[in-house]
């Protein structure tokens, strides 16, 4: 992938580029498996949740990855910005919290250089103490991030040196504040050093870009056509200004007029929405999901039967299993595994299932 350091204005346009198949299109062909990805790595840290499964492990750490790494997954998940100094770094929220002599402080990941993001939480370092880390919960409050194995803040860099297993995949998030307005000279620089690790460091390793935000999306497929872009979407089950976020149909548009491979859509959104599996099959779009109904083994099933390629999980164990079980040849034909539902009861499920999802 080459890479340089140019003006937006000078980006070429996407006539240029040819046209790339699907990506998993292609690996699930290959494979003949539904596709798997360890969402934040080994799943994602709630820090009031009841289940313990959500502060097992760091979420977004070398420990999260290469525990999820254990087990058959295909791709793990995980949020990237760029530091003041231009380095690539691993995190989810927009902004650090921590605390100084009972003073609560926050600090916006993007304005902090690298050597400040890292002297937060645990060390590698056993002999320096970190600065307390703390997360901000949906409800407004301010908490310990406590989890039974931490691990240090990591760099993008580090995931590619440190991930153990070679071809697990690495489904890059492209993290941007939806508070903010970037215009594309901003973009621009956010995407370059991301773009610039990957093609120095990335090898062979299957590599999904992705991103919540319209523009980033269309930019990085346009800065590289090495590896496939994908448009993140709530699939309507949000509202935002920006109406290219709105909708599957919205997402589709987006996806065909800016060359990208694929989209990642809320599962609720496409369970409220079946008719638009076909939509985007039609189109020659991959379609993954996310969101919490994934961790439950029927919801990912019913997936299944729709047609959509893959599911982004944090409960990897028992996810990755159930979909072992479920992938098992029939007796009905063992070359090609099909679950047992006729495409009568397959109908009437999807015509229920947004009924379900209503209440």
């Amino acid at each position: 992938m080459s890479l340089k350091a140019i003006h937006v204005s000078e980006v070429p346009s996407l006539d240029h580029f040819p046209e790339n198949p699907s990506l998993l299109c292609s690996y699930r062909k290959a494979n003949n498996k539904f596709v798997v990805v360890g969402h934040r790595g080994h799943g994602m840290n709630m820090t009031q949740s009841p289940d313990l499964r959500f502060s097992a492990l760091k979420e977004n750490s070398i420990l999260s990855f290469n525990a999820a790494s254990k087990f058959s997954l295909d791709f793990i998940e995980f949020d990237v910005q760029v530091t003041r100094d231009g380095c690539p770094v691993i995190f989810h929220d927009d902004f650090i919290y921590s605390e100084e002599q009972g003073v609560v402080y926050e600090r916006r990941v993007t304005d902090v250089c690298l050597s400040e993001f890292l002297s937060y939480g645990p060390q590698r370092d056993t002999g320096k103490t970190g600065k307390p880390l703390l997360r901000k919960s949906k409800e407004g409050k301010i908490l310990k991030w406590s989890v039974e194995s931490d691990d240090p803040l990591c760099t993008l860099q580090e995931a590619f040196e440190k991930v153990e297993k070679p071809n697990l995949g690495f489904n890059i998030e492209l993290k941007l504040d939806d508070n903010l307005f970037y215009s594309s000279d901003h973009l621009s620089r956010l995407l370059l050093p991301i773009l610039q690790v990957v093609s120095d460091i990335g090898k062979d390793r299957p590599i999904i870009f992705s991103s919540f935000h319209p523009d980033a999306a269309l930019l990085v497929r346009k800065l590289q056509t090495t590896y496939p872009v994908f448009f993140l979407t709530n699939g309507g089950t949000e509202m935002y200004y920006d109406t290219r976020r709105n909708s599957l149909e919205e997402a589709i548009k987006l996806c065909l007029e800016g060359g990208l491979q694929g989209i990642v859509s809320e599962v609720k959104g496409v369970f409220r929405n079946p008719a638009a599996v076909n939509k985007i099959k039609e189109s020659k779009l991959s379609l993954m999901t996310y969101g919490k109904l994934n961790n439950v083994a029927e919801a990912v099933y019913m997936q299944h039967l729709m047609g959509i390629e893959g599911v982004i999980v944090d409960h990897v164990e028992e996810i990755t299993e159930a979909v072992r079980e479920m992938m098992k040849p029939s007796n009905r034909d063992a070359d090609e595994p099909k679950p047992n539902f006729s495409e009568r009861e397959l109908s009437f499920l999807l015509k229920l299932i947004p009924e379900l999802i209503q209440h």
